[in-house]
């Protein structure tokens, strides 16, 4: 349970960080204003991320009773797809936030104070809901695709989720305190990335291993060699390992292949997104 823990803290920090920009922007907003102007806004700001929470929690209803109506078969396509897809999301949010992470308050604040001008309470509201909900939506398919389904105890998994819920208050706590040069916003947001984007290979791994199983892919080689005298992917620390990186102690060529190439792509992507544009 070790990547519940892990997607829990990361998502829930990311949440918490847009709702403390919107609720800091609203209470400075309030200076000047009658406590019931001031109090208005905030009601629309709580029902909005309410509303966030509420959202996600209808796709894991949504997912989890889709995947109870679906047979053997069209369970694992559909677990396949999802795998795919939670790859592709962890890597493009992480690229998202490498380009928008140093203007994210600004364009919160921005979609805030035009909502104002436009005296649209409604838009902020909606506005929170959007932000609070696309970080929840992420939660409910990442933790999908690292193996969440009916049969999961979820006494661990609820356990897990919790203490990455309360870790991730914490460490909200001491990033916004700013009180240690150890543990930064820069800092966080750097090792959390690596840590994302080798969940997101780990997940490709799932999905294009499944895909070779099936005869969709051909191995080419398979195996293209056997690691597991040195660690077995079904051991317990093994597994842990493949969790969070796609380590196979058997692995098929294309399987290798396929790997490479996708942290061939990252590494250029992430190059594009943090080169310095040149005036024109």
């Amino acid at each position: 349970m070790g990547s519940t823990l892990f997607i829990v803290w990361r998502e829930s920090i990311e949440a918490m960080l847009v709702i403390g920009i919107l609720y800091t922007w609203l209470k400075n907003q309030s200076i000047g204003q009658t406590d019931k102007q001031a109090k208005y806004g905030l009601h629309f700001l709580w029902g909005g991320v309410l509303a966030g929470i509420a959202l996600a929690i209808g796709l894991a209803y949504i997912m989890l009773k889709v995947q109870s109506e679906l047979a053997s078969e069209a369970l694992e396509y559909f677990q396949i797809g999802i795998a795919l897809v939670a790859s592709a999301l962890i890597t493009q949010m992480v690229l998202w936030m490498r380009r928008h992470g140093r203007t994210l308050k600004t364009e919160l604040e921005t979609g805030m104070q035009q909502a104002k001008e436009q005296a649209n309470w409604w838009g902020m509201s909606a506005l929170a809901t959007i932000a609070v909900g696309r970080e929840g939506a992420e939660t409910v398919i990442f933790l999908y695709g690292t193996g969440l389904s009916p049969n999961t105890n979820m006494l661990a998994f609820s356990l897990s989720a919790l203490a990455g819920f309360v870790l991730a208050f914490l460490s909200f706590w001491l990033l916004s305190k700013g009180t240690t040069r150890f543990f930064s916003w820069q800092i966080f947001f750097r090792v959390s990335e690596i840590l994302l984007l080798l969940l997101a290979s780990a997940l490709l791994v799932d999905g294009i291993d499944h895909m070779i199983g099936l005869g969709w892919l051909p191995a080419l080689v398979d195996p293209l060699w056997d690691s597991s005298a040195l660690l077995d992917d079904s051991s317990r620390i093994g597994g842990v390992i493949s969790t969070f990186t796609g380590y196979r102690s058997y692995p098929a060529l294309m399987l290798i292949l396929i790997y490479i190439a996708y942290w061939l792509g990252v590494t250029l992507l992430l190059r594009r997104t943090t080169k310095p544009r040149t005036a024109k």
